[in-house]
Order: structure tokens, then sequence, then C-alpha cells
């Protein structure tokens, strides 16, 4: 009855140290930029969302393939599984200390003596064998909790390592958006260049036969051809965009930079962003945003770990005991006369330290202290990433609808400039000037899409939105 109330108190004892809370946290009631004074557009509704497969609302196969495939092979993500089984099995370390420890030992010597076991006599000169087997138990009996604390905070571990892998997945995620993105407008882009440059060449065509029947100069010859290579010139920069953006791709994915290049040269369209982007609440942030969830574990864990420096300031207690058998025979080692034993209680107090179990206590409270002050820090964090990418898609929106018009009016201001032109009306330097600000407008329009795609792929991930398949 003595030993199942030693070990019911071990068990369920006081823990000393402070008991964790969640932080609190005030935050705004809306978003600022979905407000009319700051955007007088409305890009998103304010209710609670699901944003767990983003990607699909761009309604791209490609982008959703590639997706798929960095979550299963990106090297980053497998890390931080690595880490996640390594937070596991430290949790596991801590909790053996709850439990027993047990050691089985056997040794043998060679004496040179009189032997006490032995009937008679033996000359010192001649010496004799010893063997001995035994087994040594201890249990630390946790009365005040240090172990339990340990515990605590390697638990708090394990789920900051979980949070972990979904913010690196969240990047990921992103990251590969963005790349695709990317890849898609610069290919956008030259082929909108490719169209100018040919269309440019067929100018510089017109012109050169209507200097050869002697209507205008050598200098308009020369003009065009020279729009025609500076046009020309902007292909390989594009190109070279284009292919760093599928290197990147396959890096992301876990493979050799050329990995994708068959796979991705063609072109294709940059995916289109939805009629509706709904964002949910700030206060959604908390439980969505991964590293918002991994701050708070850290002071979880940083406020155990105030309570194991606490534990050291108190006496430990711990049971011991020990059986086993010695004999100078080793045939004879298992004989029962041989047997020998002891149990008992152990304590121990630290009497004097020159202060460094306190001085340990201020660290892990200046610890504790600083997880905090970064899980504020990551909540403004997060506050500021998505306002800045809403503000930023609202005003893309209108970016793009200004660069829409224009592109339609340069193209009309082209065609009667080069009508005009060819029946002798108009000058080459009207053409020329329409011709550059047509090509200008709409390479700006294609990158304004880039953009407003790329922007909703930063508003995801700004929100939290990521895999939770599998994690």
């Amino acid at each position: 009855m003595c030993v199942q109330g030693i070990c019911l108190l071990a068990l369920t004892g006081c823990m000393v140290g402070p008991d964790f809370r969640k932080p609190e946290t005030a935050l705004p009631a809306a978003w600022h930029s979905l407000t009319p004074a700051a955007s007088p557009t409305s890009v998103a509704a304010p209710r609670e969302i699901e944003m767990i497969e983003w990607w699909k609302s761009f309604n791209d196969p490609a982008l959703a393939s590639l997706i798929e495939r960095a979550v299963r092979s990106n090297l980053d993500v497998k890390l931080a599984e690595a880490r996640i089984r390594q937070a596991r099995a430290s949790r596991g370390v801590a909790a053996a200390g709850l439990w027993p420890e047990i050691d089985a030992s056997a040794d043998y010597s060679y004496n040179r003596g009189a032997s006490s076991s032995s009937s008679s006599s033996i000359s010192a000169a001649r010496g004799y064998d010893l063997f001995q087997a035994g087994l040594d138990a201890s249990w630390e009996l946790d009365f005040f909790g240090g172990i339990r604390r340990n515990v605590e905070a390697y638990d708090a571990d394990f789920l900051a390592a979980v949070e972990d892998r979904r913010d690196v997945l969240v990047t990921l995620l992103g990251d590969v958006g963005t790349n695709y993105v990317n890849l898609r407008g610069f290919q956008q882009q030259i082929e909108i260049t490719r169209g100018n440059a040919k269309s440019q060449r067929h100018t510089a065509e017109i012109t050169r036969l209507r200097h050869e029947a002697g209507f205008v100069s050598a200098l308009d010859v020369a003009n065009a051809r020279a729009q025609v290579a500076l046009t020309e010139s902007q292909i390989p920069v594009l190109e070279t965009s284009a292919q760093g953006a599928i290197y990147a791709l396959s890096v992301l994915l876990g493979q050799e930079p050329s990995a994708l290049v068959r796979e991705l040269a063609p072109a294709a369209p940059i995916p289109p962003v939805p009629p509706e982007i709904p964002v949910g609440l700030p206060s959604e942030l908390l439980r969505r945003r991964p590293d918002i969830q991994r701050a708070e574990a850290q002071i979880h864990a940083a406020t155990a770990r105030v309570g194991v420096a606490t534990a050291d300031l108190f006496p430990k207690f711990s049971l011991t005991g020990s059986f086993g058998f010695s004999s100078t025979d080793l045939s004879a080692l298992a004989n029962w006369n041989g047997r020998s034993w002891s149990v008992g209680p152990t304590a121990a107090w630290p009497i004097f330290d020159a202060g460094r179990i306190r001085w340990n206590i201020e660290v892990q409270n200046a610890l504790e202290e600083q997880a905090l002050l970064t899980y504020r820090k990551t909540i403004l964090t997060a506050l500021r990433d998505v306002e800045t990418a809403l503000f930023a898609y609202a005003k893309e929106q209108d970016h793009q609808k200004a660069l829409a018009e224009e592109v339609e009016q340069n193209q009309r201001a082209f065609d009667l400039s080069m009508k005009l032109y060819v029946v002798g009306k108009g000058d080459f330097l009207s053409v020329l000037i329409a011709e550059r600000s047509l090509y200008t407008s709409q390479d700006a329009l294609v990158q304004s899409v880039r953009s407003l795609s790329a922007d909703l792929v930063a508003l995801y991930k700004a929100l939290g939105g990521g895999w939770e398949i599998g994690s």
C-alpha cells in the first residue's frame, strides 16, 4: 500500500512553474484594404472560408499537377517531416524519465587474496576468480513535476514541428504558383513580342518599297529596321526568364533543373483569376496561418521549460534497488545462496550551486518572453502580408482595366496611322510612334495579367491557404 501511494504521488504530484495560457491577441474586426475608402473595388467577401486547395480556383491542370508533385517530392518538405520524426523521438526520450530504469550487469574479476566465500583458506598468492551478475533499478519520483514539465515542453516542440511542416508547404505552394504564373507570363510576352516583330517587319518592308518608289527617305527605312531589331532584342531576355522559371519549378519538385523543360516549354495561357476571392476575417489567421500556430507552440514549450528549471530548486527523490548473484565458480553463479539485494530511497537537494539554478530560471523566463514577442511579431507580419496582398490585388485590377483600354486605343491609332501612311497622307514618324506605343501597352497588359494572378497567389499564401492532406 505504501509503494502504491508513492507511485500515485509521483504521477499526480504538484507541478512547479507557470501553466501555459494562450496569449491574448487583439485583432482588427475587418480588413482595412476592403473598406471603400482604401479600395473602391470589392475584391473579397469576409466570411468563413476553406482554402485548402486554393490552386484549383485557377482551373489549370498543369498547375495542379505541379503542386501535387511538389508536395510529394520537395526536399524542404522532406526535411520538415524528418524534423517531425525527430521531435516525436525527443518527446519519447523525455517521457521515458517518468518510468523506472533497470540495468542488467555482469562482470568478472581475478583477485589475489583470501576468498570469504570459500570454506577453506586460499593462499593469497594463489588468487581466485569472481563472477557477478545482477539487476540495478532506479526510479526518480517526479514529486515537483520537473519531468512532466519536460514532457510538456517536448509535446509543444512536436506541435511546433508539425506546424513548421505546414508552413513549409504554404511557402512551397506559393513558390510553385508564383513561378508557374511567371513562366506563363513570360511565354505570353514572347508571343506578343514575336507578333509585334512580324508586324514591324511588314511595316519595314512597306517602307522599303515606298523608298524605292521615291515616296520616303532612307531615314524612314533605317528607323523601321531599327524598330524591328529593338523588338527582336527583347525575345532572348524573355526566353532566359522563362527558362529560369522552369528551372526553379524543377528544383521545387526535387528534380534537376532541366527535368521539366520538355513538359513546360510549350506556351500556355496565364491561369485566370476566379471571379470572387473570399478572404475570411482577420481572426481566422490565428487558426489558419501555420507560422502563428508554430509561434504559439513555441511559447508553450518555453513556458514549460521554466517549470523544468524551477523544479531544480526542490529535492529529488528516487527509489533504488539491486539484486544479484556472485560466485567464484561460474557454474554455481545462479546458486541461491550467493544472492544479494538492496532497496531503499535516496534524496538529493542542492544546497549551494553559486546561483546556477536561479540563473537558469532567469534564462528560461527570458526565452519565454522572447517567444511571446516573436508570436506578436508573427501576427503583425501576417496582418501586414494580407493587407499588402489585398491592396495590391485590388489596385492591379484597376491597372489592368486601364491598360486594356490603352491597348484598344493604341491599336486604333496604329491602324489609322498605317492606312494614312500607305496612301501617302501620313508620315512614318506617326506610324513609328503608334507602333511603339502599341507594343509597349500590349507588353504591359500581359505583365499586368501575370501580376494579378501572382498577387492572388500571394494573397492565398498570406491567408495561410495550403495543402492539408496527410498533415
